[in-house]
């Protein structure tokens, strides 16, 4: 018996996780998969979570952003004893408003965060009439450092990662964002990385709803077609998809859309490589440079690689490469879809007069500043 008690039962423990196709990670996180299920519940609800850990170590759950008793928090050792291996404790608490919010471990967070464990808590409002929309999508920005050929993240890393992922996924192994024409749409994105990520996406402008301190006041709500995702922070945002195409979404910092990152490569852009790829292929005829005319080349590409490792750039559109990897997806607006329908529609067929096309005529003449000088308005003088 439950008493109305809406219960949810978490296990922690160690998880195989497909960050790619060809890429595996052994991870830590919630019931068999990393990112962790999201947990739906409605404000007001009483909920009963059982937490059972079959990690090697103790942990514990926090409940990021939400109102609750204190030893409820889920801080190891403040909250309450840590989760012993093997034990299950209960969290019971009442879902005293709305929004989006997050879960991970607060006892060996470091270790734990960086192998996997974290979750999204969404608690809908329960007024159905408030802050309504057609579809509503939930991203889990994490991160991995995960050397090539290996299979488990370095747990010690600050900065450098090497694997940017969306609820563990990387492009072009990210599922497209399908709706349907005049659909209002909500996107919540979470950040429990150690970085922020600007989340941009194009073709539409939009409102920012939610944080994870609340709903947003429509008087107060902003326009973007760029938001800042802190460490530790959800922002939600919406819009009307009124305009039909296939519409990149991405972090806006350039190499969270790359993988398998090396920090230590030197840049070969201007540098004549031929004499030396004549030598070195007379010891390595396979021998492949790379890098003198910039890295779109990699793109294209299919160079052998170390088992469970994943190229740096991936994915191919309609019209060629599409050059990107880790923190990317495309948002698809059609007419027709059906409201529980998420499956993909393909690529977006431009209709014609609509789709940027090589010119050889004769071109305008360009502006230029021929001077490297900077040019400062003249100070005043006495005549003006």
């Amino acid at each position: 018996m439950n008493n109305g008690v809406k219960e949810f039962h978490l296990v922690a423990e160690p998880v195989e996780r497909e960050l790619a196709d060809g890429m595996i990670a052994h991870l830590w996180g919630y019931n068999g998969q990393s990112t962790g299920p999201t947990i739906e519940a409605v404000e007001g609800d009483r909920v009963r979570i059982y937490v059972t850990n079959k990690l090697p170590e103790g942990t514990t759950v926090h409940w990021h952003g939400l109102i609750l008793p204190s030893g409820m928090d889920g801080v190891s050792g403040l909250s309450h004893p840590s989760i012993p291996p093997g034990k299950t404790f209960i969290y019971e608490f009442d879902l005293v408003k709305s929004g989006t919010f997050m879960y991970h471990p607060h006892g060996d967070e470091m270790a734990q965060m960086a192998m996997g464990m974290m979750g999204m808590f969404v608690v809908h409002p329960k007024d159905p009439t408030f802050m309504p929309v057609d579809r509503d999508f939930l991203i889990m920005l994490n991160a991995f450092d995960i050397d090539p050929g290996t299979y488990v993240p370095r747990i010690m890393t600050m900065t450098d990662f090497n694997l940017w992922t969306w609820n563990s996924r990387i492009f072009p192994d990210i599922d497209p964002l399908v709706v349907n024409k005049g659909d209002k749409v909500r996107v919540r994105v979470g950040n429990l990385t150690m970085t922020n990520h600007p989340i941009h996406m194009h073709g539409y402008d939009f409102k920012v709803t939610c944080t994870d301190g609340g709903w947003v006041p429509s008087e107060a709500q902003w326009p973007e077609v760029s938001i800042d995702i802190p460490v530790g922070g959800m922002r939600a945002y919406e819009f009307v998809a009124d305009h039909l195409g296939d519409w990149a979404i991405h972090c806006h910092k350039s190499h969270h859309t790359m993988n398998a990152m090396g920090h230590d490569v030197p840049t070969f852009i201007g540098v004549n490589k031929k004499p030396l790829t004549q030598k070195i292929r007379q010891f390595q005829p396979e021998y492949m440079p790379m890098g003198m005319s910039g890295m779109g080349d990699m793109a294209k590409m299919e160079m052998p690689l170390p088992d469970n490792t994943i190229p740096m750039m991936t994915g191919w559109g309609p019209y060629g490469p599409i050059e990107m990897g880790g923190m990317f997806s495309v948002v698809k607006v059609r007419d027709g879809i059906d409201a529980d329908d998420y499956s993909d529609p393909g690529w977006y067929e431009n209709p014609p007069g609509e789709m940027a096309y090589e010119w050889t005529g004769e071109l305008p003449e360009f502006a230029s500043n021929n001077s490297p000088k900077t040019i400062l308005t003249p100070k005043p003088n006495s005549k003006g």
